[in-house]
């Protein structure tokens, strides 16, 4: 039989046209324009054989086009590079609330010494910070439909190894929004310590609002977090700037009174500390693959806005990173109990006044609100997934508002559970956290060794050094975060991600099963014209009853109408009386009675229409079900649902075709 491509790779929905993104190279098509070839499940080799969807992601020419002006019919529903910095930096700009203080408490291990190592160690993650923001950028040129480290791993690494990069971020970004939303809860606590108890609900409070905004669209999310994103950055920099000028601490009020943690009588400091606290410092850089997995949110040109707000992402974070070491440097800072180190550098700085407040309310926001990091970057990257067969379709999927709505959906009903779970604790879920993305920074940056490799392009030598150093420093990171916090819980992580790769490997086969049942890749036979026979389910006459008979008769070559029956005292006075009307109204089609000895309705049905499909072996048979359709949504809860009983079990029993017949009931004129 004749071979051709399916026009998705998905067997049971037509392709979604609403979002088209133009390739950056000939030939291609873009995540959300599905017109062109590309094998689906059965008929072909699987993600990136080099055709269709399975290459979307396949790195544009050097000198392809950026892409035209922005003319989308959808650009209000799209991010603009302010916005993006909104919507998907929260997570990255809310960790200097806890990745200096991450350095910091490692380091006090080895007494006020150790301290002195905080700036040189939050040096070494800026300078990986910068390597990650110069890789993510060139990233987002190669593959711009999205996809970050899946994306580059699926090309030059593989299946297999892509789904480990994927299956890292998709734990990563769940994990985000969990940490994320009970650390801004548990900062409200602090600060109001009578709500503690109540932590659980705030928290799914907190989820629910940030869902309810997304599925609006991320563009609508991104302009009602620009506020809060502005206020918490400019906060940390006046904070960094009037520290500078500083000789003293203006005011230590937050720290006095509360146990110092610095260890006492230690003065050296090892190789493996300073690992560990570089290893617990680079929690920082959580969410800097965020913009390069959601490129296609942006609007045109997507590559140039996207890679600008990489860059300012990481001059941001980078700026905060080092001028908070700088600080406790100069305020010889040291971590107490019950106090963030942010917090002590908000009252050296500014002093214990309004401005302090200030910093902490923005903190506490901004910690909340860093989830929406994940809200943005996973339901793109599910989507790829599930254009690969690697998910159910319906990730896939977009609204109108160019939202992942199932994406979103599911990644809350996920983190709810984990809220629930850890009982709203941080501190439960924090040593799961930060495994998975260096997992796919890794693996993101072997990748583009491989891509540079083999594009030759100018100066590919420097750009392949420059992601070799940054996949040395990211693995290091992974091994120490795995060894330093496996026996806390990231043994639970290491666990998972094999499990989840096995997923969406079953997922995988399963719509190959799928396509290979409904022949995918192959041209079907001729359309042929076989005898209709249409059956219709009746209980009483009405105009319903008619209805359903003119659009059987409209259907088919041959029309039956069958009416289940009881032989009871109270169902025969019902039975003789639509037998008797039936003859009155004569319509030109049988009633034939199906006795049932039981009170089911589907199963004689359904029995019949197996009996009537052996006796006509070549015939079509459809089972036409009408259903009345009341005017007010509440009045349906009026109806006995006699259809979708009956609509099951021929489903469940037999071959035919369900045709379900919606008669409207116009509401009545009012009369005044």
């Amino acid at each position: 039989m004749p071979q051709v491509s399916p026009p998705d790779g998905r067997p049971e929905e037509p392709p979604d046209t609403a979002a088209a993104v133009t390739t950056n190279g000939p030939g291609g098509t873009g995540t959300g324009s599905r017109s062109g070839p590309g094998p689906g499940p059965g008929s072909g080799p699987g993600p990136g054989s080099g055709s269709g969807p399975a290459n979307a992601n396949a790195p544009a020419p050097a000198n392809a086009p950026r892409g035209a002006p922005d003319s989308e019919p959808d650009a209000r529903h799209r991010l603009t590079a302010l916005q993006g910095l909104a919507a998907l930096s929260l997570d990255a700009m809310a960790s200097v609330a806890y990745g200096p203080e991450a350095i910091v408490l490692v380091l006090a291990a080895a007494g006020g010494h150790g301290l002195g190592f905080t700036l040189p160690v939050t040096l070494a993650i800026a300078a990986l910070l910068a390597v990650l923001v110069a890789s993510y950028r060139q990233v987002i040129a190669a593959f711009p439909h999205g996809g970050g480290s899946y994306a580059v791993a699926k090309t030059h690494l593989g299946r297999r190894t892509a789904l480990f990069a994927a299956a890292s971020l998709v734990l990563d970004y769940v994990l985000n929004v969990a940490v994320s939303v009970t650390a801004g809860v548990a900062a409200l606590t602090s600060a109001f310590p009578a709500l503690h108890d109540d932590r659980v609900g705030i928290c799914l409070a907190v989820l629910a609002l940030i869902t309810a905004l997304n599925l609006r669209g991320i563009a609508d999310s991104a302009r009602a977090f620009l506020v809060p994103t502005a206020v918490f950055v400019g906060a940390v920099l006046s904070m960094i700037a009037v520290g500078l000028f500083r000789t003293a601490p203006a005011a230590t009020v937050t720290a006095a009174g509360h146990a110092s943690v610095v260890a006492d009588h230690a003065t050296a400091v090892g190789a493996l500390l300073l690992l560990k606290a570089f290893a617990s410092g680079c929690s920082a850089l959580t969410g800097v693959e965020a913009v390069a997995n959601a490129v296609p949110s942006f609007r045109a040109p997507a590559v140039r806005r996207a890679q600008r707000t990489e860059v300012a992402l990481g001059a941001l974070l980078g700026v905060m990173l080092i001028g908070l070491s700088v600080l406790i440097g100069r305020f010889h800072l040291q971590p107490v109990a019950g106090v963030t180190v942010l917090a002590q550098l908000a009252d050296a700085s500014l002093g214990h006044n309004a401005a302090f407040y200030v910093v902490q309310f923005a903190t506490m926001v901004l910690l909340a609100l860093a989830a929406n990091t994940s809200f943005g970057g996973l339901p793109v990257l599910m989507g790829l997934l599930a254009r690969d067969n690697h998910l159910p379709h319906v990730f896939g999927l977009k609204a109108d508002r160019q939202v992942h709505r199932h994406g979103v959906l599911a990644l809350a009903a996920v983190a709810a559970a984990l809220l629930v779970f850890s009982g709203g604790d941080m501190n439960t879920l924090v040593p799961l956290f930060a495994l998975g993305v260096f997992v796919g920074f890794t693996l993101c940056q072997i990748g583009m060794v491989r891509h540079w490799r083999r594009a030759r392009s100018p100066r590919w030598r420097g750009k392949a050094l420059l992601n070799g150093v940054g996949a040395l420093l990211t693995g290091v990171s992974a091994v120490v975060v795995t060894a330093t916090k496996f026996t806390e819980g990231a043994w639970l992580i290491a666990a998972a991600l094999p499990l989840l790769v096995l997923a969406f490997e079953a997922v995988h086969r399963a719509y190959a099963r799928i396509g290979a049942r409904l022949g995918l890749g192959r041209l079907p036979e001729p359309p042929r014209r076989a005898r209709s026979l249409v059956v219709v389910p009746v209980s009483h006459l009405s105009r319903l009853t008619g209805e359903a008979l003119n659009a059987a008769v409209s259907l088919g070559d041959e029309v039956v109408a069958v009416t289940v029956t009881h032989d009871t005292p109270e169902d025969r006075p019902a039975t003789e009386a639509l037998r008797r009307d039936w003859e009155l109204w004569n319509p030109g089609v049988d009633l034939l009675e199906l006795p049932s000895a039981t009170r089911s309705l589907g199963r004689p049905l359904s029995a019949y229409v197996n009996d009537l499909s052996a006796r006509h072996p070549g015939s079509r048979i459809t089972v036409l079900i009408p259903e009345a359709e009341p005017a007010h949504l509440w009045q349906r809860l009026l109806q006995n649902q006699r259809g979708a009983v009956v609509a099951h079990a021929v489903r469940r029993d037999t071959d035919a075709v369900i045709c379900r017949l919606r008669f409207r009931l116009a509401a009545p004129a009012r009369t005044w």
